[in-house]
């Protein structure tokens, strides 16, 4: 599966098949990019509550996933957090913590500033090359993100 296009098919019913992109896999393009968006694809992050860094390789402008997957990750207590952005992070393997994706709220990262070189075997199907600050899209990316 090219998960990185994230497209899934779902059926509904007998015959009707319906099209849902979770977790910031859509390929429908990203414009005209939301202000309130703080971050960008490529950018290095770090997670303010787990320590390991990444790179952003999507995001939307809420939480886009299935429901049971957003009841278990927002109880009662943190439901508003699902109407904030949320970012898809290919997660730094030099880090050594167990997961390899995450999707997270904005406001539990932080831009890390420097050169950050990230480890991980998708790094290639993202992006190009690193500029110094952020890592660079490949076209097929940077026509989902055109601002970013």
């Amino acid at each position: 599966r090219n998960w990185y296009y994230g497209e899934k098919k779902t059926k509904i019913g007998d015959s009707e098949a319906e099209t849902h992109s979770y977790f910031a896999e859509s390929t429908h393009v990203r414009s005209p990019k939301p202000e309130y968006i703080q971050f960008s694809v490529g950018q290095v992050i770090g997670h303010k509550r787990f320590g390991y860094s990444g790179v952003i390789v999507g995001w939307d402008v809420k939480a886009k996933a299935p429901e049971e997957w957003l009841q278990h990750k927002y109880p009662p207590a943190k439901q508003g957090l699902k109407d904030t952005p949320h970012y898809r992070i290919l997660i730094n393997k030099a880090n050594g913590y167990g997961k390899s994706t995450a999707y997270v709220p904005e406001e539990e990262i932080t831009i890390i500033m420097g050169v950050e070189v990230v480890h991980h075997p998708d790094m290639k199907a993202y992006f190009s090359g690193y500029d110094g600050s952020k890592y660079i899209m490949q076209p097929w990316l940077k026509k989902i993100y055109p601002h970013d």
